[in-house]
């Protein structure tokens, strides 16, 4: 807005409460020693506001003392927390930023850890106190109403229990619909101050954090409503979700990527059990195009955090998915965001809110993504315990998905040596024999643990596929994990004595730790093992298994399978063998060899079908088959 547009505008409301619109030395002297001021964060902060506070301070030395400065997030200024302003000012923040972060850490500033969910009731009780709130405004409209524009959060609660509401109107901010208006009535000074809105540029993604981001959006399915943070891990994210269709959003934080989202057509919120057809967000931080999508668009909603962040009201939400990252994860499933040991990093935030609110939900699922390492990969973070100091923002009860660059862990349910296990797998490979190792001192898995490292035993994740049967039954193929013991285990007891004995040519029945070793540490160089997974991850279970193993003198493999007998009859074995010969011809492989006894009928009738040069022998009741390629 032009600046004598923007004035004149104002020169009628000027008129109307001329004791609103007075001089800053003559606004600021209003604040008294000991006040508690509180100052809208993140891209709402009012840069002007502050700015001439410190003006203020700087002429009047002596003004006030020990002011209490208050927030969430300082994304912009924050020359308080500098040590010449020692003697006024104080700064206390419920989430630590970047400009704020050595401050407290020195001792020179404070954090109050605390989950945003309950910032409002904190200053609605009068807990935390509120004498002065520094704001920033949209302009005021026909009714005398202006919008706190890009942060409601907890910014509306701070203007109604503030003794002294500071405005700063900026034509710049946009008026968005939701819980932030404010009348002209209930603020007590205006500053007019045309000047840009904070901006927050996407982060710069990677191969590794895209990655992350396609095995993400695996677990998001059309329909979900979903919630993600700020970063280039959930701008990744959100990348990849643009295949999806009729997403919602019920988030903290309403990013550039969720906007994009949004014009593109995935998100309409269609499917959304509550605030139908509705983006709901606390705040925005992202760029000025998104602040002008934002302005007057009625299908935004800008509500207060004890809304967007209230785990009851995340419950009312069906397919609620949380996508939110971690600094650190334990073998045990603890994980920290707000501290790196006893280095304060950021804060709580929304994590604890969203994280256990989506388990409330119906078909709700929480996700913890986050890459393998940190300090160009010389940094694991996954780790055998949490650093000493670090805060517990999630307990071991909290986590379910865990995804890394190197797959996804599911936790929920699962026992300490399961999840160790699980962890372990989506771990970084360098960091996995070391892993490994630590867990066996600890007790947290079997003290004989086997383990391959380097290129040998890392899983081979191109190798998944899906396939579809004879009968229409759709698959899912994939190499058998390290963390896959347990479901073998239960695989192997589901087979009927006859089917074992068909299997493994032997009538021994037991399925031991030692034995189910053989078949999931896996020298990936000279030997493969495929197993069919069924059912989700709440319910997974091993519907068939096959392998080979490589024979360097020949350069042959020696093949085996065998299908659950309540899967048998679905085309399963045979698409099994089809695509284990396809690996096989793909390695160079001249052929299978098999034993199979005489009387397993529907076993020979797959190798038959198989497409192979086929040579028999028998020997005391067992086929001895030689099975050449075809070229």
């Amino acid at each position: 807005m032009e600046p004598d547009i923007f004035l004149e505008y104002l020169a009628g409301f000027k008129k109307a409460y001329p004791k609103k619109f007075v001089s800053e030395d003559d606004i600021f002297s209003h604040i008294r020693r000991g006040d508690h001021i509180f100052v809208a964060s993140g891209c709402g902060e009012p840069q002007y506001l502050v700015q001439a506070m410190i003006r203020y301070v700087e002429s009047n030395p002596k003004a006030f003392f020990d002011a209490e400065i208050i927030h969430i997030y300082s994304l912009g200024l924050a020359p308080y927390t500098a040590a010449k302003y020692k003697a006024n000012f104080r700064h206390n923040s419920f989430f630590i930023g970047n400009n704020t972060r050595d401050s407290i850490n020195a001792g020179m500033a404070d954090y109050t850890p605390i989950s945003l969910s309950q910032v409002p009731s904190l200053l609605d009780s009068g807990v935390v106190r509120i004498d002065v709130a520094l704001i920033q405004t949209s302009m005021p409209d026909e009714h005398h109403y202006l919008s706190l524009g890009v942060s409601v959060d907890v910014v509306k609660a701070a203007t109604e229990k503030a003794k002294i509401v500071i405005a700063q109107i900026n034509p710049n901010m946009p008026r968005i619909h939701g819980d932030g208006f404010i009348h002209i009535k209930d603020i007590d000074f205006i500053i007019p101050y045309d000047e840009p809105l904070l901006e927050v540029s996407s982060e710069r993604t990677s191969d590794v954090i895209n990655t992350i981001g396609k095995n993400v959006a695996r677990l998001v399915q059309d329909g979900d409503t979903i919630q993600v943070g700020w970063g280039g891990l959930p701008n990744a994210v959100m990348f990849c979700l643009s295949n999806k269709k009729h997403l919602g959003v019920h988030t903290e934080l309403l990013s550039d990527g969720l906007v994009d989202l949004i014009k593109a057509g995935v998100i309409d919120n269609s499917r959304k059990t509550i605030d139908h057809g509705k983006t709901v967000a606390s705040f925005s931080m992202g760029n000025k195009s998104t602040y002008a999508f934002l302005d007057n668009n009625p299908s935004i909603s800008l509500r207060t955090l004890d809304y967007t962040n209230n785990p009851l009201m995340m419950a009312r939400i069906d397919n609620m998915v949380a996508i939110n990252s971690a600094l650190e994860i334990d073998l045990t499933g603890q994980a920290t965001s707000e501290s790196i040991g006893g280095i304060f990093y950021s804060g709580i935030g929304g994590h604890q809110d969203f994280m256990r609110g989506a388990l409330f939900s119906k078909n709700g699922k929480t996700i913890l993504a986050l890459k393998s390492t940190s300090l160009n990969d010389t940094v694991s973070r996954i780790v055998p315990a949490l650093k000493e100091q670090a805060g517990v923002t999630l307990n071991r009860g909290d986590v379910r998905y865990v995804v890394t660059e190197y797959g996804i862990a599911y936790l929920h349910g699962k026992n300490i040596r399961e999840r160790a296990m699980a962890l372990i797998s989506i771990a970084h490979p360098k960091f996995r024999p070391w892993l490994i190792e630590e867990a066996k001192k600890r007790g947290l898995i079997f003290k004989d643990q086997a383990f391959i490292p380097g290129k040998r035993g890392e899983y081979p994740e191109d190798l998944e596929t899906y396939i579809t049967t004879k009968t229409g039954m759709r698959i899912f193929i994939r190499p058998v994990k390290i963390s896959d013991e347990t479901l073998l285990k239960d695989f192997f007891y589901s087979l009927s004595d006859r089917s074992i004995e068909r299997r493994f040519i032997s009538s021994r029945k037991d399925m031991p730790h030692e034995r189910l070793q053989d078949f999931v540490i896996i020298d990936y160089t000279q030997e493969l093992v495929l197993v069919v997974v069924k059912g989700d991850e709440h319910n997974q279970y091993i519907a068939a298994v096959g392998q080979y193993g490589i024979d360097e003198s020949t350069h042959t493999a020696e093949v085996a399978f065998a299908v659950r007998d309540d899967q048998q009859n679905n085309g399963i074995g045979f698409e099994l063998l089809k695509y284990l010969t396809y690996l096989a011809k793909r390695q160079g492989l001249l052929g299978f060899t098999a034993d199979v006894l005489v009387e397993n009928r529907p076993m020979l009738h797959v190798f038959e079908k198989g497409g192979f040069d086929i040579k028999k022998k028998i020997d005391s009741g067992v086929y001895e088959l030689t099975l050449k390629f075809k070229a």
